[in-house]
């Protein structure tokens, strides 16, 4: 068996797999076709193309924050760490994650609630204008939505893709009804990995 070891190899022919596994994709618009096979390159999971779902103007919103060098605000540390570095600095981006910070350590446990949580409400105001990626904790996208909804949040775009049994296909659905441009994944299914392909496929592409 010849092992391709190229990593610019091995993407350049995932992607051409998908391609060819997937036809209907070539109805889908290039932008958000180049998030879906994102998404499935990530996975391994061809399914992946039906739970997606981007609100209309989610692709455009997204790149005008990227290209104006607006921030990035994760749920987890996860998805921070797995956002391609050098396409942040291009564009100045600062990517924020507060999950550790003692501050909402210690209201978190006051409140008896997620660290996500209470890091996605602080960290929002901060992200005014920019990303907010939310792939692990559905209690962040939950306070998030609801704050969205009272005009303390002003995200131009939520990548919105807890995983989970508990809340994540329940979130994703307020998330769809919160009134902000949106890209998430329907059901149980996503995770950190998948907020942050989606991410990096608008990188790529601004």
């Amino acid at each position: 068996m010849d092992i391709v070891s190229d990593p610019r190899e091995i993407e350049k022919k995932s992607m051409a797999i998908i391609e060819d596994s997937l036809p209907e994709l070539r109805a889908v618009p290039t932008r958000e076709r180049e998030i879906i096979k994102r998404v499935i390159h990530t996975t391994g999971d061809l399914g992946c193309i039906s739970l997606l779902k981007m609100s209309p103007g989610a692709v455009e919103s997204g790149l005008a924050a990227i290209r104006r060098g607006k921030p990035i605000l994760t749920d987890v540390n996860m998805i921070r760490a797995g956002l391609i570095a050098c396409r942040l600095e291009k564009f100045g981006i600062s990517a924020l994650c507060l999950i550790s910070d003692p501050e909402v350590i210690r209201e978190s446990g006051r409140k008896g609630v997620t660290r996500a949580m209470v890091a996605v409400e602080k960290g929002a105001p901060a992200a005014e204008g920019g990303i907010v990626a939310v792939g692990n904790a559905p209690t962040a996208l939950f306070a998030l939505c609801r704050m969205i909804r009272q005009g303390e949040a002003r995200p131009a775009l939520v990548v919105g893709t807890p995983v989970g049994f508990v809340g994540a296909a329940e979130s994703k659905e307020m998330l769809m009804d919160a009134g902000a441009e949106y890209i998430t994944m329907t059901g149980t299914r996503g995770g950190s990995t998948v907020a942050a392909s989606i991410v990096n496929a608008l990188l790529l592409m601004a």
